[in-house]
């Protein structure tokens, strides 16, 4: 039981070596704009990446992430922490993401977390949660520190949309049956 949670300990301080720190995070993102069930968020420092966490702390069901380049541990954590709890949680990565020594992809199946890697495509280029049927988050924002702190990025969090989440939920099933389930680094 122990063994499982040393690679996890031997991976958080590379993961915070990031700078970010729960304790600098608002508990509550304040969007720039919201509007019929559609919030958007600006970077940099627009709380996009609070808005992220805080649609994963929530979740209740389900949590399907695709991702083109995925390294914020804030949010890697986040979804972590959905599938302790008991979420189902599918996170879909660009291939290129094993190229990394020590990846938010290995660090999320060392976590347990199910990881698959999309090739199908020269780039995996979404950046897409879909939370509980209930919420899409998409955006230009990519799952960086980076994208929060110095990239010109927006992210949309829309609610109770049916038709939309139906459209994303199927996107994200395509690309499901075609993806190749990540292993973890040896």
């Amino acid at each position: 039981m122990q063994r499982q949670w040393l690679p996890l300990f031997l991976a958080l301080p590379l993961l915070l070596s990031a700078g970010e720190k729960d304790s600098d995070r608002p508990a509550r993102p304040t969007p720039a704009a919201s509007e019929d069930g559609i919030s958007v968020y600006f970077s940099p420092d627009g709380g996009a990446t609070d808005a992220i966490v805080a649609r994963l702390n929530a979740a209740k069901s389900t949590v399907d992430l695709q991702a083109y380049y995925f390294t914020s541990s804030s949010i890697a954590k986040g979804v972590a922490e959905a599938h302790r709890r008991g979420v189902k949680v599918r996170c879909i990565i660009d291939a290129s993401a094993i190229d990394e020594q020590y990846s938010v992809a290995t660090y999320l199946t060392n976590a347990n977390v199910p990881v698959w890697l999309d090739d199908e495509h020269n780039l995996l280029h979404n950046k897409v949660i879909i939370v509980d049927s209930k919420f899409i988050i998409t955006g230009s924002f990519n799952f960086t520190r980076m994208a929060e702190v110095r990239n010109a990025e927006n992210l949309l969090v829309i609610e109770g949309k049916k038709k939309l989440i139906q459209a994303y939920q199927q996107n994200f099933d395509d690309h499901f049956k075609h993806s190749k389930k990540y292993k973890g680094k040896k």
